[in-house]
């Protein structure tokens, strides 16, 4: 069992403090901005209409925009609604927490395909290399999840688990782990090896996040502890599960689609 106490904050300069948590949003999206134009340099090299790559730059901004309005928007809506609704001022208070990855989906989908039209690109095509890149992202914010004892698991007498002493004293899941191991590392492996094999039309990459990502969240919930607010909803499943169901029917519609035409 390891015994969890780690300082959420990096630095404290006093007047500003360097937290974790901002950390992965920043190496996520820098990382992954890196990583996306590799790939659309290798795809320019198989495709007759080149991508420029300075588009990849600009949509940059508005991906960043989109992870934290539909981010916050999204833990709202799904999350903590009635409590919102009642006390609206705090929803611009993002600095005390609570995102929600399948609202920053949500947004970042939006803001691709306003951008793309505006640019007279395919969506799907920049879709394709956001979802390759995601896992990156998603592998730092769920390490930070970790240090910061947020999304903690469920009591478990596993030798693995973990005592998140600022929360109480039991033996936890370290379901953030999981989910940093087969949302981000296992993911990404696998749509890695996807698109540089297989030149699949574009939304086929899209489409298998949503079905792999959904499948990982969906399972790994079972050992997270459910939101204290919310509980388990229907079905003894997670507000987090029931989210993921749907995203994983989206993701199989979009793959059946791209694969007969």
């Amino acid at each position: 069992m390891f015994t969890h106490n780690l300082d959420p904050i990096l630095l404290d300069f006093r007047f500003i403090a360097i937290r974790w948590y901002s950390l992965a949003y920043i190496f996520g999206i820098i990382i992954g901005w890196w990583y996306g134009k590799k790939i659309i340099f290798k795809k320019n090299e198989k495709l007759n209409q080149k991508v420029n790559l300075s588009d990849f730059d600009d949509l940059i901004t508005y991906i960043i925009i989109a992870i934290i309005l539909g981010g916050r928007l999204g833990y709202v809506v799904f999350y903590n609604f009635e409590y919102f609704i009642l006390n609206p001022i705090e929803i611009l208070k993002v600095w005390e927490g609570g995102m929600s990855f399948h609202g920053a989906l949500i947004g970042i989908i939006l803001a691709t395909i306003i951008f793309s039209a505006k640019r007279k690109i395919k969506a799907l095509f920049f879709l394709d290399i956001i979802a390759c890149v995601s896992p990156i992202g998603i592998f730092f914010g769920r390490i930070a999840n970790f240090i910061n004892s947020e999304l903690y698991g469920r009591e478990t007498d596993f030798f693995w688990s973990v005592k998140f002493v600022f929360i109480d004293n039991l033996s936890r899941h370290p379901s953030q782990i999981y989910e940093a191991i087969f949302e981000g590392l296992v993911l990404f492996v696998i749509l890695n090896l996807l698109i540089s094999k297989n030149e699949k039309k574009d939304g086929y990459i899209s489409s298998l996040f949503l079905i792999f990502y959904s499948i990982f969240r969906f399972f790994i919930e079972f050992t997270r502890e459910p939101d204290s607010h919310i509980g388990l909803v229907l079905f003894n499943l997670s507000m987090g599960q029931l989210i993921s169901v749907a995203a994983l029917l989206i993701g199989i519609l979009l793959w059946q689609f791209k694969k007969n035409v």
